[in-house]
C-alpha cells in the first residue's frame, strides 16, 4: 500500500535534504548507537499499527474520534510509573467522556514512549549573552543552559529507547491489566480535579457508567469481557530524528510490508513537510498512519503532491491532516482548504491541533496559551467542518495529568502571574488534567450535534 516508488528503501531519505536534525559532533559514535538501536526488538508490532489505521479509516467517515494528547516533548527524568499512570489517566478520562457523551468510539493516541525530540527554530540560542546550542529534547541533549549540557550525544538516542521500552511496558499493563476497566472510571479521577466543577461533573458520568454497567450485569451481560475490561492505547511521535526511526524500521514477515516500529503512529511537522525532503521521503515507505501538521504557511498544491505522494492510493487511515492555525486566523486558512481538498476526493481525517497557533508570551516571560483560545479555535473548527460538509474527526492536545499552571484560564481561572507557581515544561505549556476534562466536556457537546 505504501512504497510504490521501487527506488525507496528506509535509509534512502538520507540522499534528500534532512532539516531539524542535530549537528552530531561525534560521528563514530553516532554510527555505533544507531547500530545497537537496529539489532534491538521493535517497540510496537505491525499487527497493532494495521488496527490502529483500521480504526483511523472509522474517524475519516465520522463514525470514530481521534484523540491524541500528551507531553510537549517527554523528560526522560518522568519516565516513572506514576507520571505515565497520570498522563494515561487523563487520556482515558477524556476518553471516556468523549464517548459516553459525544456518542462516538474513542481512538486514544498518546504522544507517548518516543516523543524526546523536538525542532527549534534555531540551532543556537542565546543564554546570559553566551550563544549555545539549542535544547532539541532529551534524545539529543540536555535542557540545563551550558555549553556542555547542550552538546548532541547519539548515546541518548539509545538510552530513549530504553524509556520507550519501559513505557510501553508500563502502558500495556495498565490498559491489559484491569486499571482501564470502566468500573474504575470514579478511580481515575484526580485528586486536584475533583473538588472542580469538572471534576463533579465527571463524577456524575461516572456514576451514570457504573449504572448502566450494573444493569448489565443484572442482564445477564458478562463484564469480564475485554472490552469492559481492556483498552486500546496506542503510541505516536513526531518522527523527526530519522537515523533513530530508520533504525526501528522492520519489514513484516507477514505482509512484506515496511513499519517503523518506534511508534503506532507518526507526524511530521510543519517545519519538515518539504516535497523534496528527508522527511517526507522517509514516511512515503511505511506502512504506519502518518499525521501531518498544517499551519498558516501551507502552500496549497505543495499540500496536494504531498498526500499524494504520502498516500497514492488513497487509503483512508492513511493520512490524518493536523490543522494548527490559531483562534485568530483558523477562519482565514480552514475553510479554503477544507473546500480544496474535498474536491480532490481525499480521505482523511481532519484534526485540530488548537496548541501551537495559540501561544504567545506572559508579561512573566513565560510561554503559554489561553484556555479561552484553545477552546475558540475548537469551537471553529467544528463549526466549519459543519460548514463544508467535512468531518471534523479528531484533536490532538499538549496535555499532562499534573497539576501544573502552565495554560491560563479555565475553571481555576489561572492567571499570568500564577504561571510561575507550577511551571515544570521543558518546551511548550500544556493543560492540565483539569483544563483537559474541561476541554472534553465541550468537545462531546459539539460531537453530538
Amino acid at each position: 500500500m505504501t512504497a510504490t516508488n521501487s527506488t525507496w528503501t528506509k535509509s534512502s531519505w538520507s540522499q534528500r535534504p534532512a532539516l531539524q536534525q542535530p549537528n552530531w559532533p561525534d560521528k563514530a559514535k553516532l554510527a555505533t548507537a544507531l547500530e545497537t538501536l537496529t539489532k534491538l526488538p521493535p517497540l510496537v508490532f505491525a499487527g497493532e499499527i494495521r488496527t490502529l489505521k483500521k480504526q483511523l479509516a472509522q474517524a475519516a467517515e465520522g463514525k470514530a474520534f481521534l484523540l491524541q494528547g500528551g507531553d510537549c516533548s517527554e523528560d526522560f527524568a518522568n519516565c516513572t510509573a506514576p507520571g505515565i499512570r497520570e498522563n494515561l489517566k487523563v487520556i482515558l478520562q477524556m476518553a471516556v467522556v468523549l464517548s459516553y457523551a459525544g456518542g462516538k468510539p474513542v481512538i486514544k493516541v498518546g504522544r507517548i514512549a518516543g516523543q524526546y525530540a523536538k525542532p527549534r527554530s534555531a540551532d543556537t540560542e542565546m543564554v546570559h549573552g553566551v550563544e549555545i546550542a539549542s535544547y532539541r529534547g532529551d534524545m539529543v541533549n540536555s535542557p540545563e543552559p551550558t555549553a556542555e549540557a547542550r552538546v548532541p550525544d547519539p548515546e541518548r538516542m539509545v538510552k530513549g529507547y530504553y524509556l520507550a521500552a519501559a513505557t510501553m511496558n508500563i502502558l500495556r499493563a495498565f490498559t491489559r491489566g484491569g486499571y482501564a476497566a470502566l468500573h474504575r472510571v470514579n478511580a481515575w479521577n484526580n485528586e486536584f480535579v475533583k473538588t472542580s466543577p469538572m471534576g463533579r461533573s465527571y463524577e456524575r458520568l461516572a456514576r451514570h457508567i457504573d449504572n448502566a454497567l450494573q444493569f448489565m450485569e443484572v442482564i445477564g451481560f458478562d463484564i469480564d469481557n475485554p472490552i469492559i475490561n481492556e483498552a486500546s492505547f496506542y503510541t505516536s511521535h513526531e518522527a523527526l530524528l530519522l537515523g533513530y526511526e530508520e533504525a526501528l524500521t522492520r519489514q513484516d514477515s507477514t505482509t512484506g510490508l515496511w513499519y517503523d516500529c518506534s511508534a503506532h503512529m507518526l507526524w511530521i511537522g510543519d517545519r519538515t513537510r518539504q516535497l523534496d525532503g528527508a522527511h517526507i521521503e522517509f514516511l512515503t515507505g511505511v506502512g504506519n498512519p502518518i499525521g501531518m501538521k498544517v499551519g498558516p504557511k501551507h502552500d496549497l498544491d505543495e499540500l496536494k503532491r504531498i498526500i499524494d505522494k504520502l498516500n497514492p492510493e488513497n487509503e483512508a487511515g492513511r493520512l490524518t491532516l493536523i490543522t494548527r492555525f490559531g483562534a485568530q486566523k483558523i477562519d482565514h486558512y480552514l475553510p479554503h482548504l477544507l473546500r480544496e481538498l474535498k474536491k480532490e476526493g481525499y480521505k482523511l481525517v481532519w484534526s485540530c491541533d488548537p496548541m501551537h497557533g495559540n501561544t504567545y508570551t506572559a508579561e512573566t516571560g513565560h510561554k503559554t496559551r489561553n484556555f479561552d483560545n484553545i477552546l475558540a479555535e475548537i469551537q471553529r473548527f467544528f463549526e466549519l467542518h459543519w460548514a463544508e460538509g467535512t468531518v471534523p474527526g479528531g484533536i490532538h492536545f499538549e496535555l499532562t495529568g499534573n497539576n501544573v499552571t502552565e495554560c491560563t484560564g479555565g475553571g481555576r481561572n489561572i492567571l499570568d502571574q500564577n504561571l510561575a507557581e507550577k511551571y515544570l515544561t521543558n518546551c511548550d505549556p500544556r493543560l492540565n488534567a483539569e483544563q483537559s476534562l474541561e476541554i472534553a466536556f465541550q468537545i462531546a457537546e459539539m460531537m453530538r450535534n
